[in-house]
């Protein structure tokens, strides 16, 4: 059985329940600035990328020139809710653990620096974390590159390291970073979109992601 030193988790829709506050705040921002309002599937598909890359991506036909007002919108209605949202049940204690057996723990996230700063202040889990990297000092996914920083930064060879996500965003950059990946299934993308991008293995809930990484660590 193979074992690992290094757990590199996804933020949201994997250790935080804030998809639905992302779609919805992506809706809203798009009613705001009279643009086409995208479905919840859309709007969760773009969830793990860069926030201007996302919001692209999800609203073709969002101008340069509408991006400013669009960002002030969508960055009101998440922040209005945001102490609303909470970390899934389970995982403060599953990072816990993990930090108790000397496992070395990141954060890869699309969140903004700022943002990942004011949610791992407000989850008292800061502490827990050895290093993150944000998509707005990096390279956003799925390049490869906070994957990349991150073994380099701790001195990880690939095969000693996991990437735990709810995107195909975060397996195809676990792929090309050339680290094994767990996709969760609880989080923005549904079971069969995760299955097409052939992760190392699939959980259902924090408690089966747990049984199977404190048999790995």
């Amino acid at each position: 059985m193979k074992h690992y030193s290094a757990v590199i988790f996804d933020w949201d829709g994997t250790v935080m329940d804030s998809t639905h506050s992302i779609v919805s705040a992506i809706q809203m921002a798009c009613a705001d600035v009279s643009l086409p309002v995208p479905s919840a599937q859309d709007a969760a598909w773009v969830i793990g990328l860069s926030l201007e890359s996302a919001l692209y991506r999800c609203v073709p036909t969002l101008t340069a020139e509408q991006l400013p007002l669009f960002l002030e919108r969508y960055r009101h209605h998440f922040l209005r809710r945001d102490t609303q949202i909470k970390l899934f049940d389970g995982i403060p204690e599953l990072i816990t653990t993990l930090r108790s057996r000397a496992v070395t723990l990141g954060v890869a996230t699309g969140k903004s620096r700022v943002g990942l700063n004011r949610v791992l202040a407000s989850t008292q889990l800061h502490e827990y974390f050895d290093i993150t990297r944000c998509a707005d000092e990096s390279f956003g996914k799925p390049h490869p590159g906070m994957l990349l920083e991150i073994m380099e930064a701790r001195a990880l060879r690939p095969e000693q390291v996991l990437m735990v996500g709810d995107t195909t965003h975060d397996i195809q950059m676990a792929l090309a970073a050339g680290v094994d990946c767990m996709a969760v299934t609880y989080g923005a993308h549904d079971k069969p979109t995760l299955v097409k991008a052939q992760p190392t293995v699939m959980v259902s809930s924090v408690p089966e992601m747990q049984a199977w990484l404190l048999d790995r660590v």
